[in-house]
């Protein structure tokens, strides 16, 4: 086998474990407890998202799922980890996939287009935010933090229901600056995470309610919100880290 070949696959074999290990940091190392469906809060989507858009849909598939799947054993939600395992793997392969296939759909629309279209896209994640914030974390609010999380609340505040209303003006804006100064593409990175977001909400609700025999609607909003969060912080970063290093978008 030519050096060159041994070389690019013991990279990405690299990259894929790195992406592993930080998925499933990124899930342990901040929650919320859900107790009605007996899940959590996280921010795992942040990295999955990112390991797929930055190298592709096997990076984001074996880093979401197996990455995941750690998490939810090492934290005790082992009642998780067999649905997570393939959930996961599904989002961060589909949304890999989706953004490799940009310019398929790039090239159907003006600069303008995708420029207006992202940013209604992000009056909508906006709306999601403030939304989701004041129907469930708006008041007293507990947090854990750490790897692994303590038994007890690492903080407890007080969120003012103002506080999401202002947030989801400030996404809005966000993501609306970005397309205005990004490259179309940009738009079609936002969506491809949205894709692989609901297939993960989709994909829990059915393990919830025909496994685990709990009240999944419940935690629908828990997920889209962990869905969203991926969205607002993965998508900004991948573009600075693309605009810093080029020969990633290749």
């Amino acid at each position: 086998m030519p050096r060159n070949v041994k070389a690019t696959a013991t990279t990405k074999t690299t990259i894929t474990a790195v992406f592993t290990a930080l998925v499933c940091v990124a899930t342990m190392v901040f929650t919320i407890y859900v107790p009605s469906t007996r899940g959590f809060f996280n921010i795992g989507e942040t990295m999955v998202y990112m390991a797929a858009l930055l190298f592709g849909p096997f990076v984001g598939a074996f880093a979401g799922g197996v990455g995941s799947m750690f998490a939810d054993i090492l934290l005790g939600y082992y009642y998780y980890a067999p649905a997570t395992l393939v959930i996961k793997a599904l989002e961060g392969g589909l949304v890999g996939f989706l953004n490799r296939k940009k310019h398929l759909f790039s090239e159907s629309y003006t600069k303008r287009e995708w420029k207006i279209f992202t940013a209604e896209i992000g009056v909508l994640i906006g709306a999601l935010v403030s939304l989701i914030g004041f129907l469930y974390y708006s008041g007293i609010v507990e947090f854990y933090s750490g790897v692994p999380p303590p038994e007890s609340p690492t903080s407890i505040i007080f969120i003012p229901v103002e506080f999401w209303f202002g947030l989801g003006v400030f996404v809005t804006l966000l993501i609306a600056a970005v397309a205005f100064i990004s490259e179309p593409e940009f738009g079609w990175m936002v969506i491809s995470t949205i894709f692989g977001g609901l297939l993960m909400v989709a994909g829990y609700f059915l393990y919830e309610q025909l496994f685990l025999g709990v009240f999944a609607l419940a935690e629908v909003p828990v997920n889209i919100g962990q869905m969203t969060i991926g969205v607002i912080v993965a998508t900004p970063i991948v573009k600075v880290i693309q605009r810093t290093l080029p020969q990633l978008k290749s």
